[in-house]
């Protein structure tokens, strides 16, 4: 793969630009993009891409996946080449990690998030940890409910999907016990149980819409009746890292007979927990 010459154009439009003005960091909303066609988004370029990645960056699964999973689920056996060149007959669902480790996607990465930085560093700080994960799924195929640590815009590049958010920092959704848990080396998967779906918001998107997901908001995803691509453009902030570090405090606080508030969602700082976990990890106690 070569690498691409910028864009003369950008891929968020001045409609798009004010709805993730009007709704970052804190309110899933929809936003329209300009990839519905690019060379490194097509499934060849995928294939190739993900053959040549180290295999901790790839992680692939059969697709029809109930909405609530104990831990990863196991590998379909196929190559990882394969589960994408034919993913209309696969049944599988494929991510590629950290594409920015490729010089093309990590060009391609930067452009992307280039365009939101104005908005997003006045108010969350710094842009940091930039990554970009793609997403091959077959007709069908789910993606069960889970958080994520990023602030996430979701691209959809060939398809269909629906996502079903879950409101953020919202115990009822994702207990604070599991937030601490993540935060300290657990997973990021979810149990799921039926009486939570009332509380959702379902985000349908086809091509050239996107979605924007808020930090550690539980979601899941049920792709269309077609193959489908989609690319995640995420990073974290120094509100993002704040809020991880007092959840996991508050894990070491519960682990001493305390029950400790919740961190406030932004514009909370959360400063002083987060300041406690630094100095605690820093010398090795409540690891």
């Amino acid at each position: 793969m070569n690498a691409l010459p910028p864009s003369s154009r950008p891929v968020f439009d001045d409609a798009a630009r004010e709805a993730f003005v009007q709704g970052y960091p804190e309110t899933p909303h929809k936003l329209a993009h300009g990839l519905r066609s690019h060379p490194l988004l097509e499934l060849e370029a995928l294939a190739l891409l993900a053959e040549t990645l180290p295999a901790r960056s790839v992680e692939y699964n059969f697709g029809n996946q109930p909405l609530g999973v104990d831990g990863k689920p196991a590998p379909t056996g196929i190559p990882i080449g394969r589960t994408i060149r034919e993913i209309e007959t696969t049944n599988s669902w494929a991510v590629i990690k950290n594409v920015e480790q490729h010089p093309d996607y990590a060009h391609l990465l930067d452009e992307l998030l280039a365009e939101l930085r104005p908005v997003v560093e006045p108010r969350t700080g710094r842009m940091m940890k930039l990554q970009g994960f793609i997403f091959v799924t077959s007709a069908g195929g789910v993606t069960p409910y889970h958080f994520d640590p990023e602030h996430n815009i979701l691209l959809q590049v060939r398809g269909q999907k629906v996502m079903t958010q879950f409101p953020a920092g919202d115990a009822r959704f994702a207990p604070d016990e599991v937030h601490e848990t993540y935060h300290t080396g657990g997973g990021r998967e979810l149990k799921w149980r039926d009486e939570l779906l009332e509380g959702g918001r379902e985000f349908a998107l086809q091509s050239g819409e996107a979605v924007f997901v808020p930090v550690m908001a539980p979601h899941f995803v049920k792709n269309g009746a077609e193959p489908s691509i989609s690319l995640s453009i995420t990073w974290r902030s120094e509100w993002s890292f704040a809020e991880a570090d007092a959840r996991a405090f508050n894990g070491v606080l519960r682990r001493l007979g305390l029950k400790p508030k919740a961190p406030g969602r932004w514009p909370a700082r959360n400063h002083a927990k987060a300041l406690a976990w630094r100095l605690l990890r820093k010398v090795g106690i409540g690891l």
